[in-house]
C-alpha cells in the first residue's frame, strides 16, 4: 500500500515523540464522581429495560422476552461475534501499514479492550481512540504514523455507513426499496450523509505539506507563526488520511471487507431480535432505523447509554413498525452488540497489559533498538 507523503512534526514540540508513553491513558476522576456517574448509568439502564416500557404502554409487549425463540437469539449472538470479527480484520490490515507487524490476536486485543473503554468515555469512541494510540505506541509504531493509521481507520469504518445511509434513504424515497418513506427519517439522513462524504472527499484536496507551505510563506511572526504552522498539521494530516483511505479502497484491501462485515452483522444482530419476538420489518426499513439511530451515539451521554436505544426505537415507530415490538428488539439487540462485548472487552483490557509488558521484555533483550518489536499472531 502506497502511503502518502504528510509534513513530520517536530519531536521535540509538544506532542512529539520524547514523551513518556508507558502508562496506560487514565481518567482523573475522584471518588464522589465515579459514584454518581455509575448510579447515573444504572438508572438510565433501570428506565432503558424497565421503566421505558411499561410507561410506553408496552408492559404486556415486554414479557415477550421471556418467550423468544431460542434459535433466532444464538443467530444473533452468532452475528454479534462475526461482526466483531469484521472489525478486527478492519483494524489489522490498517494499522499493519503503519511499520508495525501487529497480528490478529493483538489486534483482538486492542480492539476489543478500545471498545471496553469506548462504553466507559463514550463521546463518540474518544476513549476507544486513547487507549488505541496508547497501545500501536507500545507496539513501536511513530506518533506520526499512530495519527495517520487512525484517520484511516475512521475514514474506512464511516465510509460505509455513510455510503449505506446515504443509498438506503434516497432507496426508500425514491421508492426503489420496500418500506414506507418519511421524510425527516429517509431524506434528511441521506443529506446528511452526502454532505460528510462530500466534505471527507474535499478535504482529501488539502496539500499534504500544507504545514511546510505555511511556514515558507511567512504567515507572521513568533508565537503566530507556530500556530500557524500547528493549525496546518491537523487538515494535512488528515487529507493523507482520506487519500490513503481511498488507495484501500482501489487495491481491494481486506480492511473494506472488515468494515462491510462489521456494519452488516451488526444490522443483522438487529435483523436476528425481530424475528426472535415477531416479524421483522423490511429489511431496507431496519438498514435505515439503524443507521439513523446510531447517529445517537454521538451524544456525550454516561457509558454512552441511552441515545442509541431511543434513536432506534424512535425511527423505528416513524417507520410505522409496532411500538411493543420495536422496544423489545432494539433492547435485545443492545444486549447483545453493546452490554455483551463489555465482558470480553474488559478481559482483553487486562490481556493488553500484558501483551505490552512483554513487547517491553522483548525490547530491552535486544542487543540493538529496532523500530518495532510485536509478537506473531
Amino acid at each position: 500500500m502506497t502511503r502518502v507523503p504528510v509534513d513530520e512534526p517536530n519531536p521535540t514540540a509538544p506532542g512529539g515523540d520524547d514523551g513518556d508513553d508507558e502508562e496506560m491513558p487514565r481518567v482523573q476522576m475522584t471518588r464522589r464522581r465515579f459514584v454518581l456517574g455509575c448510579l447515573l448509568i444504572l438508572g438510565v439502564v433501570a428506565l432503558l429495560y424497565y421503566g421505558l416500557p411499561r410507561l410506553a404502554g408496552f408492559n404486556a409487549t415486554w414479557h415477550r422476552i421471556e418467550q423468544g425463540d431460542p434459535w433466532w437469539l444464538a443467530l444473533a449472538l452468532l452475528f454479534s461475534v462475526l461482526s466483531f470479527g469484521g472489525y478486527v480484520v478492519l483494524f489489522r490490515y490498517v494499522y499493519a501499514d503503519g511499520g508495525v507487524d501487529i497480528g490478529l490476536r493483538e489486534s483482538y486485543q486492542i480492539t476489543m479492550a478500545s471498545l471496553a473503554a469506548t462504553r466507559i468515555f463514550a463521546a463518540g469512541g474518544a476513549g476507544g481512540i486513547a487507549l488505541t494510540a496508547w497501545a500501536m505506541r507500545r507496539a513501536g509504531m511513530e506518533r506520526r504514523a499512530v495519527a495517520e493509521r487512525t484517520i484511516v481507520f475512521l475514514v474506512l469504518t464511516y465510509v460505509v455507513y455513510m455510503v449505506a445511509m446515504l443509498l438506503c434513504g434516497l432507496g426508500l424515497r425514491i421508492g426503489i426499496l420496500p418500506g414506507p418513506a418519511p421524510f425527516g427519517l429517509t431524506v434528511v439522513p441521506a443529506a446528511f450523509a452526502g454532505i460528510a462524504i462530500a466534505l471527507t472527499l474535499l478535504l482529501a484536496l488539502t496539500p499534504t505539506d500544507l504545514r511546510r507551505r505555511v511556514e515558507r510563506a511567512g504567515v507572521g511572526e513568533g508565537r503566530i507563526a507556530r500556530l500557524a504552522a500547528r493549525a496546518a498539521t491537523l487538515p494535512a494530516a488528515m487529507s493523507a488520511g482520506v487519500r490513503d483511505s481511498i488507495e484501500h479502497a482501489r487495491a481491494r484491501d481486506p480492511a473494506i471487507l472488515g468494515s462491510v462485515a462489521y456494519w452488516t452483522f451488526n444490522v443483522a444482530v438487529l435483523w436476528a431480535s425481530f424475528k426472535a419476538f415477531g416479524e421483522a420489518p423490511p429489511w431496507s426499513v431496519v438498514v435505515t432505523a439503524y443507521l439513523v439511530g446510531m447517529l445517537g451515539n454521538l451524544l456525550p451521554l454516561p457509558g454512552g447509554v441511552g441515545g442509541v436505544d431511543g434513536g432506534m426505537i424512535g425511527a423505528f415507530i416513524g417507520f410505522g413498525v409496532d411500538g411493543g415490538l420495536a422496544v423489545v428488539a432494539v433492547l435485545t439487540y443492545r444486549a447483545f452488540a453493546f452490554w455483551l462485548p463489555t465482558i470480553p472487552g474488559a478481559i482483553a483490557f487486562f490481556q493488553l497489559r500484558r501483551t505490552v509488558a512483554r513487547w517491553r521484555e522483548e525490547r530491552e533483550g535486544e542487543p540493538s533498538p529496532r523500530p518495532t518489536a510485536v509478537a506473531q499472531a
